[in-house]
């Protein structure tokens, strides 16, 4: 098996000034899944693994799934492409700026979803869902990252605090808008 390498560094030159400046990425689909239980077993099913923090956010009650099969477009962007300078940024900028000029914060199924339609991810990339963090039992604000990090298909937590130090060189993963509505959605 060949195994490609992940991209390391900002994907364009000149900053993006809009959602349009960035091309559809991926799509995927939401809401093939009744329940937060399905979605890990269908994890564990294709040997992905899910790190401590990611398995308590999506145990959490702000870990939902939607109820109707939807496509989703999604869209990457670094930091550094939104026009930050420097080794770091703080959250919080990143999803200001990035809401500022189009780009939806996705809903949490997102993350399980995309590891379990991404299954060719090269390796050594890691891709920061753009989205709300959710709480753990701790009270850690989590937000959720599908990776491979060359030791097979992950699904992590990271830090979500507002104030926590993002790398400029990290690749978030955005919506071009929000297909559902907060009614759309269920707990289990």
């Amino acid at each position: 098996m060949l195994l490609k390498a992940g991209p390391v560094g900002p994907t364009r030159m000149d900053p993006v000034t809009s959602v349009s400046d960035v091309a559809k990425w991926k799509t995927i689909s939401i809401g093939t899944f009744p329940d937060t239980f399905a979605v890990l077993s269908a994890l564990s099913a294709i040997g992905c693994g899910v790190g401590n923090s990611a398995a308590e956010a999506l145990a959490r009650p702000e870990f939902t799934v939607s109820r109707t099969r939807t496509a989703v477009t999604l869209l990457t962007v670094t930091a550094a492409d939104l026009g930050f300078k420097g080794q770091t940024v703080p959250l919080r900028q990143i999803y200001e700026l990035a809401q500022q000029l189009g780009f939806g914060l996705a809903p949490p199924e997102i993350a399980p979803q995309l590891r379990l339609q991404y299954l060719d991810q090269p390796v050594g990339e890691f891709l920061v869902i753009g989205m709300n963090p959710i709480r753990t039992w701790t009270g850690d604000e989590v937000i959720l990252t599908v990776a491979n990090g060359g030791a097979g298909l992950i699904l992590i937590g990271q830090d979500g605090r507002a104030d926590a130090e993002i790398p400029t060189t990290s690749r978030f993963v955005f919506l071009r808008s929000l297909p559902m509505t907060p009614a759309a959605l269920v707990r289990n």
